[in-house]
């Protein structure tokens, strides 16, 4: 195995460009994704945790979309949207919906009602009951769904490079084309670091938060 890593850092020094430019694609498309994916998402889980009549519809859509690959939801809509960025983009953002968008709910839905009664009868309003009470005590769970999200979407989108999206899988593409484990480990072992990296942050800060509204 060390072979194989010395092979991988002697292939990274001859195509460090290359290397840089594909990471700047995996980040940007990942980032972007989770941040349309939290504009939808947090929103919509509030709305559904405010209105039960709407809450098994939208869970049972995010639960529905929680079981598609991530493969099969890159190859669904590359036909509608052809292969590159836009495409892997969609894709991404649908395979980071579900853990948010639950998460959400469950947060907004678990924030104790005495609580919030007992704030309506200070004579806070709608808008500040949500920024001023609910919204704290609900971050930690959605901070988790996050969590679970970044981690997929990193992981999920060095599949982009099989629809000419780019990123860091165009290593893995390369090395399993030439079944070249030194040249696949350019692209997994960053992946790999990320996911970790991001996990570990959203870990943090969820903690952090709890201890907070403890």
């Amino acid at each position: 195995m060390m072979e194989e890593i010395a092979g991988a850092y002697a292939y990274y020094l001859t195509h460090q460009r290359e290397f840089w430019t594909a990471m700047s694609t995996h980040l940007r498309l990942s980032f972007s994704a989770l941040a349309i994916a939290l504009i939808v998402c947090v929103p919509l889980g509030i709305w559904a945790a405010r209105k039960r009549w709407a809450a098994a519809p939208v869970l049972n859509t995010a639960n529905a979309l929680r079981v598609v690959p991530s493969l099969a939801l890159l190859f669904i809509v590359q036909p509608y949207l052809g292969l590159g960025w836009t495409s892997a983009l969609v894709a991404l953002t649908v395979l980071a919906c579900p853990p948010i968008l639950i998460n959400t709910y469950a947060a907004y839905r678990g924030v104790d009602r005495n609580v919030v009664e007992a704030a309506y009868g200070m004579g806070m309003g709608v808008g500040q009951v949500l920024r001023s009470i609910e919204t704290p005590l609900a971050l930690p769970v959605v901070l988790a769904g996050m969590r679970i999200a970044t981690v997929e979407v990193i992981a999920s989108a060095s599949l982009a490079a099989f629809i000419g999206a780019g990123g860091l899988g165009n290593f893995i593409q390369r090395g399993f084309a030439v079944l070249e484990t030194s040249t696949m480990l350019v692209g997994v072992i960053p992946i790999a670091l990320l996911a970790l990296l991001a996990d570990a942050l959203l870990a943090g800060t969820q903690r952090i938060v709890a201890i907070r509204d403890t």
